[in-house]
């Protein structure tokens, strides 16, 4: 099964980068030197000669969580043309998962990435399933050719969190308008209780 091809972001998505719990990233079968942050982080990802490798085999299996509840609305994840990710298995909040269990798991959502996709083109990803989101794990089973290494140039994760200010919390947001004079204004009343 194939997800649907976004043409364009929805002007509400952001890059969930600034979000992921790096402290607490993991992922099975990198090949030293070519590890997860030349594929995720930022500054990294955009230098085309930094990649993400599987070691073993073709598969990688990446777990990301969030330092707080996001909603995933897709994905694009780019690669080369013979040795990018092919078959793509998304789960939500599903830890502690390995080679040895991740067939015993319904995916969420599992996409099937083109060459379009491979050059960036984002995956829309099955909304109602990733709406209160702590942690992704991508499961990529394949790649493009069959061979056994998988190449990521880039994975690129766009969804919005549940506090729509930027992600701060009420109790922070209460907390700045105190600071700026403005608690019991119009301004922000829906938020302070």
């Amino acid at each position: 099964m194939s997800a649907e091809s976004a043409s364009a972001i929805h002007r509400n998505q952001v890059d969930l980068l600034d979000f992921v719990d790096w402290s607490s990233v993991e992922i099975l079968n990198q090949k030293n030197g070519h590890s997860l942050p030349n594929a995720l982080k930022q500054g990294y990802r955009e230098d085309e000669g930094l990649i993400l490798e599987s070691d073993a085999d073709e598969q990688l299996l990446i777990y990301i969580p969030f330092n707080q509840v996001v909603k995933l609305h897709s994905i694009a994840v780019q690669g080369p043309e013979e040795e990018g990710p092919k078959s793509v298995k998304l789960f939500a909040n599903r830890e502690h998962m390995g080679f040895s269990n991740v067939n015993d798991f319904p995916p969420s959502d599992t996409v099937i990435l083109s060459t379009e996709n491979l050059k960036g083109k984002p995956v829309i990803v099955k909304y109602v399933k990733f709406q209160n989101v702590r942690s992704l794990t991508i499961f990529i089973e394949d790649n493009q050719s069959g061979s056994d290494i998988t190449k990521v140039q880039k994975i690129v994760l766009y969804g919005t969190t549940q506090e729509p200010e930027l992600g701060l919390s009420r109790s922070y947001r209460a907390t700045l308008l105190v600071e700026c004079g403005l608690l019991g204004k119009a301004i922000d009343h829906e938020y302070v209780q």
